[in-house]
C-alpha cells in the first residue's frame, strides 16, 4: 500500500539559513486517497516574522509567542510522517527549511530529508503544463478546485488543496483512485453462445370470426384477379 504525506509549511521569511518554520500542515494519502488523518502545528520561531512573510500568511509574532518550539513538535511530526513519501509543491523550499531546523538540533537531529525522494508537484506541473503558470492558485483554476478559502496562505489548508491538485496531476480521481462501481452487478456474456436468429416472424391474427367473414366477403367481391389476394394469408382467408 502506497502511503504519502502531502506537506506544506509557513516560515518567517525566505532564507532557510536565518528564517524559521512557524507552521506545518500534512495530509495522509493511502494509494492517493485522503484518509482524513492530518497533522497541524504552529511553532514559535524564536525570532520575528518578516513583514513580507506576514503579508502572505498573516501569522504574527504575538500569535506565535505561546506556541511550542520546533524541537517539541518534531517527535509528533516524525511519528506522523513515518516512512511515507513526502509530496510538496516547490519541494526544495520546504525541505530546505525542515533540514535547516533538523541541523539546529545538533546531536538530536534526525536524518536530513533527501530531496531526491520527495515528489515535487511543481516539477510535475511544469512537465504536464510547460510554459503555463503552475503556482497553486493557477493549478486550482485549471482543474476547477475550490480555493476560495485561501485568502491567506495556511499550511494545513494549502496541504488539503495540494492533495486535490496532486490527484489531478496524476490523471484525475477516476484514473488515480481506481474507482469502481461496487454496487453494479457484473454482466456476463457467454462467449460460445449461438447468436439469436434475426429475421421476420409471422404474427398471429387477432381478427374475430365475424371480422374474418366480413373480410372474406369483401375480397370475394374484388374478383379472382384482384391483387389483394396475393397478400392474403391462409389464416386470414380462413
Amino acid at each position: 500500500m502506497l502511503r504519502e504525506i502531502v506537506l506544506d509549511t509557513e516560515t518567517t521569511g525566505t532564507d532557510a539559513k536565518t528564517d524559521r518554520l512557524i507552521e506545518i500542515g500534512g495530509i495522509e494519502l493511502l494509494n492517493h486517497i485522503p484518509t482524513g488523518h492530518e497533522f497541524h502545528r504552529y511553532i514559535n520561531p524564536q525570532r520575528a516574522v518578516s513583514q513580507g512573510a506576514f503579508a502572505v500568511h498573516g501569522l504574527s509574532d504575538a500569535f506565535l509567542a505561546d506556541k511550542p518550539v520546533f524541537a517539541a513538535v518534531l517527535p509528533d511530526f516524525l511519528d506522523f510522517c513515518g516512512d511515507a513519501t513526502l509530496v510538496i509543491h516547490n519541494a526544495a523550499f520546504d525541505v530546505g527549511f525542515l533540514n535547516a531546523e533538523y541541523a539546529r538540533l545538533g546531536e538530536r537531529a534526525p536524518p536530513s530529508i533527501d530531496l531526491a525522494g520527495v515528489v515535487d508537484t511543481l516539477a510535475l506541473a511544469r512537465r504536464k503544463h510547460p510554459g503555463a503558470a503552475n503556482n497553486l492558485d493557477a493549478l486550482c483554476a485549471r482543474y476547477g478546485i475550490d480555493n476560495t478559502k485561501r485568502v491567506k496562505h495556511g499550511a494545513l489548508l494549502d496541504a488539503q488543496i495540494l492533495a486535490e491538485v496532486y490527484i489531478e496531476l496524476l490523471g484525475g480521481k477516476q484514473t488515480t483512485l481506481g474507482l469502481t462501481l461496487e454496487s453494479a452487478s457484473p454482466v456476463r456474456v457467454a462467449s460460445h453462445a449461438a447468436p439469436a436468429a434475426i429475421g421476420p416472424r409471422a404474427v398471429r391474427s387477432r381478427l374475430s370470426e365475424a371480422e374474418r367473414a366480413a373480410h372474406a366477403a369483401f375480397t370475394a367481391s374484388l374478383g379472382a384477379s384482384a391483387i389483394w389476394r396475393d397478400y392474403v394469408s391462409d389464416e386470414t382467408a380462413g
